[in-house]
């Protein structure tokens, strides 16, 4: 299946403050509300850049409720460096809910973010 971006947004936005979720499994959660196999890779993580973006400008713009674009993580856990902020500020975020970053080369991953996955509904 390929998502409407508006699906995706929605997934990012339901995930609460100390949890995280993957791109994978944003993309499980689509492919099961569809009915279908898989749930396309590169559009999926397109729209949850495009999310993201948005939501900085909302925040930026003065908006308390926005999509909370750091808690999702690439696969592994790693953080998404194309995100708003970059690294730094994507850290910071994370670090301010309580998860630990490490460094692993010039990647950046949470520490144990398997402990705090939420599973997005499919629904």
């Amino acid at each position: 299946v390929i998502p409407a971006p508006l699906e995706v947004d929605a997934l990012m936005r339901k995930v609460p403050k100390g949890k995280l979720v993957t791109i994978n499994r944003i993309r499980e959660a689509l492919a099961a509300r569809h009915g279908a196999s898989i749930a396309c890779p590169i559009t999926t993580g397109i729209f949850a850049g495009i999310a993201a973006r948005a939501a900085d400008e909302d925040e930026q713009a003065g908006r308390k409720r926005i999509t909370p674009w750091w808690r999702t993580l690439k696969e592994g856990g790693e953080l998404n460096p194309r995100f708003p902020g970059g690294l730094d500020g994507l850290r910071m975020r994370l670090e301010a809910e309580g998860h630990r970053i490490e460094v692993r080369g010039k990647r950046w991953f949470v520490v144990d973010h398997e402990q705090r996955l939420v599973r997005p509904a499919a629904k």
